[in-house]
């Protein structure tokens, strides 16, 4: 028997528990409405919140980059990677989010891998909401420290277990997503932040899906709560709201300065490509200038809701503040007919199925660039999954 025959078994379990997944190929350019595999779709699927990762801007921007500085980056940061524009775009971060300063790393996973891993050891504890992102989970993980879950969102037991626990540990880091990818739910930031300050410890919040979207200004859940100005670790990505490629952490001087020598995941990977660095560039200073996009998004929120409400007052959408909604069904199976019945119909909103969730859903993120007969367009076919 080969060493490699339990691979075939495994990919078999997975399938028979309809866990598999494929890729599904858009051609051409991203948007709300995508060419998904020879046909056309209305996209409401992606994480191009503000529409801008097929904004002519962006795209100049990319391509200008690449005439200047060439196509790749070359090597680290600390050896032949460094370029004025990844200054330009750290500091346009820390502009953004009222920090000292940032540091950009080649993608979101990797932010929050090295930031985990070079500030919590095995002397230390890390506190993590049930319903973090893996990248969040596996950075506790790598980092060799004692994690404890705390159930999603809840401080009562997080403080009782900070009680419990923080007097045993050097160091104590609590992690939280700030919008929850997978259910449209926001972190109790600003009861975490109490938190951390009774007990002494950090707080690191994931800013992927808040970035662009949340705040008055754009700068995400820490804004929208008034927690501008408190001391945590704001982690971040370039590739949802701001339509490009990569991540950040933003905070104190101090803490930029040390991630930047103990980091292992900024230290010994290749730097953000010209390209993706002048285009997120170039997407924060939309953010700052055009809030209309991002009311324009939380109007298609709203009128989403709406319709769902007077047509469909019975499907039960899981809580949100957020541009994503999600509708749980019974099963994997459920899952998978419901999003092929809504492909087929012209809506490209796939199944979410475990182990990425605990519950299967389907997962509906609106973007700015939707129109209301997108929207529309969506509520007719749900209508029409319901009465079947």
């Amino acid at each position: 028997m080969s060493a490699y025959t339990w691979i075939n078994e495994s990919l078999q379990t997975i399938k028979k528990a309809n866990w598999y997944r494929s890729t599904q190929t858009i051609n051409g350019g991203s948007g709300a409405v995508v060419v998904l595999e020879g046909e056309s779709c209305i996209n409401f699927a992606s994480n191009d919140y503000l529409g801008l990762a097929g904004d002519e801007r962006l795209i100049t921007a990319a391509v200008n980059a690449v005439k200047e500085f060439g196509t790749g980056s070359t090597g680290s940061r600390l050896l032949t990677g460094q370029r004025s524009l990844h200054q330009q775009l750290e500091r346009a971060i820390a502009s953004l989010k009222q920090t000292q300063d940032a540091i950009v790393f080649s993608s979101g996973y990797l932010a929050n891998i090295g930031a985990i891993t070079a500030l919590v050891g095995k002397r230390d504890l890390v506190l993590s909401d049930q319903y973090n992102h893996s990248s969040l989970k596996n950075g506790a993980i790598l980092s060799g420290a004692n994690i404890t879950e705390y159930p999603h969102c809840n401080t009562e037991v997080l403080k009782n277990q900070l009680h419990s626990q923080r007097k045993n540990y050097r160091r104590c880091l609590i992690i939280t997503d700030s919008v929850f990818s997978m259910d449209g739910d926001l972190c109790p930031l600003p009861e975490l932040l109490d938190l951390a300050e009774e007990f002494n410890c950090m707080l690191l919040v994931d800013e992927a899906h808040g970035t662009g979207v949340l705040g008055k200004n754009g700068a995400g859940c820490v804004e929208h709560f008034g927690c501008t100005g408190r001391e945590l670790i704001q982690m971040g990505t370039l590739s949802k709201a701001l339509g490009s490629l990569g991540g950040y952490i933003t905070g104190s001087a101090t803490l930029i300065d040390y991630l930047r020598n103990r980091a292992p995941s900024w230290i010994y990977t290749t730097a953000l490509s010209p390209a993706d660095t002048a285009s997120a560039l170039t997407a924060i200073e939309i953010v700052s200038s055009e809030p209309q996009r991002r009311m324009q998004l939380w109007h298609n929120v709203e009128y989403l809701r709406e319709l769902l409400q007077k047509h469909l007052p019975e499907l039960k959408i899981l809580p949100s503040s957020s541009p994503i909604l999600c509708f749980q069904l019974a099963n994997a199976a459920d899952a998978l007919k419901a999003g092929k019945r809504l492909k087929d119909a012209g809506v490209f909103a796939p199944a979410i199925r475990p182990p990425t969730v605990p519950t299967s859903r389907i997962r509906i993120t609106l973007m700015a660039t939707h129109e209301n007969v997108h929207i529309e367009k969506l509520v007719e076919v749900l209508c029409s999954l319901a009465t079947k």
